[in-house]
């Protein structure tokens, strides 16, 4: 049974945490002490029933304000998948959590009220999935029970996000008209909306496939060094660490980076069995023919297709912190396990989320997506958004209060 990875977004009371708890609610997939938990909550809808977005609305802070702050993670399965459900905020002021939770994300469900159509928020989280590069974008019209289930609204609708989509270059959108107070086509098809003739959301999601896109190398950062020098084990040295990628097999060269030392693969252990070949994601202890000095936040790699190891890169930025970018403040980088100082000293332009058009000459600020030159005291290993997104990817943090301040991509070496 395959894992389903997907983030609900939208603007704010678009009904992302109600679509959740309707599907939860909808396939059983509530425990009864949780339930009770929302019934004492006595948190109402307009027409006396329980207000399901209290499942994921996890924070007292949430529950008063009726908002989602923090992205809660759900988990549920059906007789044909597993799913992992990311539930983010639509406050513009905490985009910085939704990117979080994309970033694990394979598919985008992009909610948007049938009142209000595409709003700026719905733009952003357009924006994001593009830079993100999520495989999939669903959009579910929501709240189509407040227009009484037009089809009118909804086709228009769906004309203005399709323009979105050509300007962004979304691939691949599909479209779902939902309620998800009265739960028309989330689990079970609406006859209220009988002019759609598509999947509910549970079969859609139940039966998305993707075109993988296997990967040809493979990455490994080393997180911790194993070394007991104990009797039993006077010889012993591991590198543990997660592969991402394909391709590590017992025999292969590796280049360890920065250093940029040779060697080989002698041995993969996994769970205390020996492997032959790594698969993507698991968490491994390699050992190598040589003996090499070797530390946290080095990376050991393909020989055959090594990645960038630079100090200087052009990359995509999101900016997450009140006060704007400051071209002058050393940051720090983490890409993987490694943490490097680096500077921003250029910003070249940001994007307007609302025409998708480059603007020059201004400031990086608060949700801001932008591109800039990264400068690093020593090689920062990465690869190019395009050609490995799982390892062009980090974060940026501020060192005087250890604050995470901005996410970036890596986009093409300067």
């Amino acid at each position: 049974m395959n894992i389903l990875k997907f983030i609900t977004a939208g603007s704010v009371d678009d009904g992302k945490s109600t679509l959740i708890g309707r599907l939860l609610y909808d396939t059983n997939s509530i425990y009864d002490d949780q339930l009770e938990a929302i019934q004492r909550a006595n948190r109402k809808n307009d027409d006396g029933t329980v207000d399901l977005a209290i499942l994921t609305d996890g924070l007292k802070a949430e529950r008063e304000q009726g908002i989602t702050i923090d992205v809660a993670y759900k988990y549920f399965q059906t007789d044909n998948r597993k799913f992992i459900i990311a539930d983010a905020p639509g406050h513009i002021q905490y985009t910085r959590n939704m990117i979080t939770g994309a970033s694990n994300s394979d598919l985008i469900i992009i909610l948007i009220d049938a009142r209000k159509g595409v709003v700026e928020q719905t733009k952003r989280h357009s924006f994001i999935a593009k830079l993100l590069s999520l495989k999939q974008v669903l959009v579910c019209v929501n709240k189509m029970d407040m227009v009484d289930y037009s089809e009118e609204v909804f086709e228009n609708i769906k004309i203005d996000y399709l323009q979105l989509a050509k300007n962004l270059k979304l691939a691949h959108v599909d479209f779902i008209p939902v309620s998800a107070l009265k739960g028309d086509n989330i689990v079970t098809a609406s006859k209220r909306i009988s002019w759609y003739s598509g999947p509910t959301l549970l079969e859609y999601l139940e039966n998305i496939e993707f075109e993988e896109k296997k990967s040809d190398t493979w990455r490994f950062a080393v997180q911790y060094v194993i070394r007991p020098q104990s009797p039993e084990f006077p010889d012993y040295r591991g590198y543990a660490g997660r592969v991402i990628g394909e391709g590590l097999k017992v025999g292969a060269p590796v280049l360890v980076l920065p250093s940029g030392i040779q060697s080989t693969i002698r041995r993969i252990e996994f769970d205390q069995k020996d492997l032959e070949i790594a698969e993507d994601g698991q968490s491994l202890v390699l050992h190598l023919e040589d003996d090499i000095d070797i530390s946290r936040g080095d990376f050991i790699v393909s020989a055959d297709r090594p990645p960038f190891a630079e100090r200087t890169f052009a990359a995509n930025i999101s900016w997450f912190e009140n006060k704007p970018l400051d071209t002058n403040q050393v940051y720090l980088l983490q890409n993987q396990t490694k943490v490097t100082k680096i500077k921003i000293p250029e910003v070249h332009y940001r994007f307007d989320v609302n025409t998708q058009e480059k603007v020059y000459g201004e400031d990086i600020r608060l949700n801001d997506i932008g591109r800039v030159t990264v400068k690093a005291a020593e090689e920062v290993v990465f690869d190019l958004h395009k050609d490995f997104p799982a390892n062009a990817r980090g974060i940026i943090i501020d060192p005087r209060n250890n604050l995470t301040v901005g996410a970036l991509t890596v986009e093409e070496l300067i």
